[in-house]
């Protein structure tokens, strides 16, 4: 077994192995750093900054640093006043710059970005909206693209994969511009089962499986049983 390595979170011991993300082995100690862009097991992308800790007080992104020496006895902040502010401002920022009708979106409940906006309280934004027209895309045979609430956070790029490891999604274009695009071509392969795996994957209601809605009613989903990260504090 490999020899494990301690730190401390906010002054709670801890521990993870070498090379195992401080996000990962601050989930199994019962420690929860919030997060929209990472998935265990997959390349992460540190996309969203929402799990920015302080490690000796230099701020980190928990899904892409490490556990290493350097790691050894660190003291890592995370819930702070100040970094849980700024987590709030990151999901205000997401909210204005897209379009995310909540009561009218399917993901409503099981929306990761929703349940971090209760998490912080957030009520109205301090920043005025944008209300973006971007295109959606209804073409694919399983799938209805939503590029107004997408919050490219990758992990459709990165998941969401053909036999052959090539990804059915990309990113097109650049800048402001940038927006998720899926393969034309490819999507016509894709099954059942990684149509609903797109959309679970999916954070917000960016990625919706077509012929599909309500199934699980709304006040009887995910999060509206519990809070995000209930499942991992202790």
């Amino acid at each position: 077994m490999a020899e494990k390595i301690k730190f401390k979170i906010d002054g709670k011991e801890c521990s993870g192995e070498a090379g195992q993300f401080i996000i990962d082995a601050a989930a199994e100690c019962g420690v929860f750093i919030p997060f929209l862009c990472h998935m265990k097991g997959i390349v992460p992308a540190g996309s969203c900054r929402v799990c920015t800790v302080k490690v000796n007080g230099r701020p980190m992104a928990a899904c892409t640093t490490p556990v290493g020496n350097d790691i050894q006895n660190a003291s890592i902040e995370n819930a702070t006043p100040q970094l849980e502010e700024m987590r709030k401002t990151i999901i205000e920022l997401l909210f204005v710059e897209g379009n995310h009708f909540c009561p009218t979106c399917e993901k409503s409940g099981n929306c990761e970005l929703q349940a971090l906006a209760y998490r912080y309280k957030m009520m109205v934004p301090q920043f005025s909206y944008n209300f973006p027209l971007k295109k959606l895309d209804a073409l694919t045979p399983k799938l209805f693209i939503d590029r107004n609430r997408c919050i490219l956070c990758k992990k459709c790029i990165r998941s969401i994969k053909d036999k052959d490891n090539k990804s059915y999604f990309a990113f097109n274009k650049r800048g402001a511009k940038l927006e998720i695009h899926v393969d034309h071509e490819m999507a016509p392969s894709m099954n059942d089962e990684l149509a609903q795996k797109a959309m679970d994957n999916c954070p917000v209601g960016a990625i919706l499986k077509k012929e599909k809605g309500f199934e699980i009613p709304i006040g009887k989903r995910k999060f509206d049983k519990k809070p995000i990260g209930s499942d991992i504090e202790k």
